[in-house]
């Protein structure tokens, strides 16, 4: 990808499958790498794979204060961002109306809180000077729904309808805002939606007939979508919503 040599990019949840995926492809283009995610070992398990282009933060991101505080220890390090990845994401599925405040509390802080965070802190300085990649990560369930995920959906959907608007807003910096959209991968985050034993096998082998490939979809699916949408290659694109489905969702 052109014009990634040299960038810095913060990633959230950059612990995990899919955030190491990520991490692991910018890095591979020649960015520097914050690796954002409450999971302290995770990130620095991560940072190691990758080596000197790559450091650990422990951030909570539904909390403000601490967002800005690594934002800042981040920027000291590398220099101003110029991609943000929010890719960190949690759900604990249950029908809504099984499911208390105090979990939909924690699925939206986590989900779209933390994103709102990131971006504010992180695109005033890409708006002054005028540079900058913003990429969500948020699901296929913002599309087309999920039983038992319905605050997740909500909280992902939102993120859709933010990154349009702050696309419009931020076109004048020269800030390209867009959207990958996941289908079903195998992520912990599927595994605790599917949980185990036989109905886990059911529902995964569900998926997997659903699907036009015929697989679920891996962590390294997803980091050449997101080192595009980082790259020069998609300087002209902005507010768009992109499924990385396998064809399972075929939204327009």
């Amino acid at each position: 990808m052109r014009g990634l040599d040299g960038k810095v990019a913060i990633v959230t949840g950059g612990g995990g499958g899919l955030g190491t995926a990520i991490c692991t492809r910018l890095a591979d283009a020649g960015c520097k790498i914050g690796i954002f995610d409450l999971n302290m070992e995770a990130a620095e398990r991560t940072a190691a794979s990758i080596g000197a282009s790559a450091a650990a933060f422990c951030v909570d991101i539904s909390d403000l204060e601490a967002v800005q505080k690594a934002v800042a220890d981040c920027e000291e390090r590398f220099g101003p961002t110029d991609i943000l990845v929010n890719n960190a994401g949690w759900d604990k599925v249950g029908n809504f109306l099984e499911t208390d405040k105090a979990l939909w509390e924690k699925i939206v802080g986590i989900n779209l809180w933390g994103p709102l965070h990131m971006t504010h802190t992180v695109a005033k300085g890409m708006a002054e000077r005028e540079s900058g990649k913003i990429i969500s990560i948020s699901s296929d369930a913002a599309r087309v729904g999920s039983s038992g995920e319905g605050v997740y959906s909500a909280c992902k959907g939102g993120i859709v309808a933010f990154s349009k608007t702050l696309a419009r807003e931020l076109a004048r910096q020269n800030i390209n805002v867009n959207v990958v959209c996941p289908g079903p991968a195998d992520t912990a985050i599927l595994n605790d939606f599917i949980g185990e034993g036989e109905i886990g096998r059911k529902i995964y082998d569900s998926f997997k007939r659903a699907i036009p490939f015929k697989r679920l979809g891996k962590p390294e699916d997803f980091g050449g979508i997101v080192a595009f949408l980082a790259s020069s290659e998609a300087d002209y694109i902005t507010g768009q919503v992109i499924s990385v489905s396998g064809g399972l969702t075929m939204a327009g």
